[in-house]
């Protein structure tokens, strides 16, 4: 891995040497994550056309400096534990006397980018812009190795807690459990707040879980995701609990199982990034749910939970090879509940099967 990460440095000093840059301060902790392997402990990266200089507090834990993965280029600078590891880069960059240092001025705040033109004393800033945020779209087999095992662990807590009593459980206590399941097998933690829905709640964006308890004939919505070495997988399922579903569960289960599908197979590389939105969102509005989520269907994921692309009805742009996005429509039906599913894909080519489902856990419309 020390070789995947300084080849990304490299061709992010390809990118500086073209805005004409001597040297760039990364900050925000996605990206220094992706260019050194080191984890978000509030680290900052000077990188030079010659050297790497990664600033860390000094008060870390031995597997959060990402030691194991320094290569030639990279060394450490520990300054004291509080102490804004951006400041210490910035009087590095003027003590290696850069000329012209970019910065991402979109993770720094004004005191902070005022604080580090101060201490950089002799050096002209500008803005690097999302320049790595764009080389993260498209992933290496590594990172989708990551992935694959992230999306494991959450289809095997999801599993385990399928096959438990859940009438009577509140929303509250599920989501709690599915995130201990999750870290006790492997997860670095959830990479997000569990979300589930019962009953009117069943099917909403972005419920936090309440104390209502699950009864006999809801609907359950589960929307989660695990973390693994920082890469993050979504998944979310629809279930019916106790007796056989109602023929409306039935139907809309069915609908939003049919858009999801749609959505699915519309990914592929060179397709534009508003079509698997369309291809879901279409047959949602045929049924007459012209109600459904203004959102986008789809985003990417990857060290962060939400990426670009972005797969929404007016985005514009196309998919790539390799690029992991989520795929995830949903009806809510106020005062009754309501579905969603969606899953994790990698875009592939057709020669190479298709979209890569990493989310196996069944969609099926389960009685539990």
């Amino acid at each position: 891995m020390s070789d995947a990460y300084a080849g990304r440095r490299e061709r992010l000093r390809e990118n500086c040497s073209g805005k004409g840059a001597d040297a760039a301060l990364i900050t925000r902790p996605s990206n220094v994550r992706y260019l050194t392997g080191c984890g978000p402990c509030g680290a900052t990266l000077l990188l030079t056309r010659e050297r790497a200089l990664l600033a860390l507090p000094d008060d870390l834990p031995p597997d959060d400096t990402g030691e194991h993965l320094l290569g030639e280029d990279l060394s450490q600078l520990l300054v004291t534990a509080g102490a804004d590891t951006a400041l210490a880069a910035a009087e590095a960059a003027a003590q290696l006397r850069v000329g012209d240092l970019v910065v991402e001025e979109h993770d720094l705040t004004v005191t902070r980018h005022r604080a580090v033109a101060a201490l950089a004393e002799g050096v002209r800033l500008a803005d690097l812009g999302r320049a790595v945020e764009r080389m993260r779209v498209v992933k290496d087999e590594h990172e989708i190795a990551d992935l694959r095992i992230a999306a494991e662990i959450a289809d095997q807590a999801l599993s385990e807690l399928l096959e438990s009593i859940l009438v009577g459980r509140t929303e509250r206590h599920l989501a709690m459990e599915l995130e201990r399941r999750m870290i006790d097998h492997g997860a670095d933690k959830a990479a997000f707040p569990v979300s589930v829905g019962t009953g009117s709640h069943s099917g909403q964006e972005n419920h936090q879980p309440t104390d209502r308890r699950v009864e006999e004939g809801d609907f359950l919505t589960v929307v989660l995701g695990a973390q693994y070495r920082g890469y993050g997988v979504s998944t979310a399922r629809t279930f019916v609990i106790g007796a056989s579903p109602a023929p409306w569960q039935v139907e809309l289960h069915r609908l939003v199982f049919r858009a999801q599908r749609a959505g699915r197979e519309a990914l592929g590389p060179g397709v534009e990034s508003c079509v698997p939105d369309l291809a879901a969102r279409e047959i949602l509005q045929a049924a007459g749910h012209s109600e459904a989520s203004p959102h986008p269907v789809g985003h990417g994921i990857g060290l962060e939970i939400r990426e670009a692309p972005r797969l929404g009805p007016a985005d514009m742009g196309k998919l790539d090879n390799r690029v992991p996005v989520t795929v995830g429509p949903g009806v809510h039906l106020p005062g009754k509940g309501g579905v969603r599913i969606e899953d994790t894909l990698v875009v592939r080519p057709l020669e190479e099967g298709g979209p890569e489902l990493l989310t196996i856990t069944t969609k099926e419309l389960l009685a539990l």
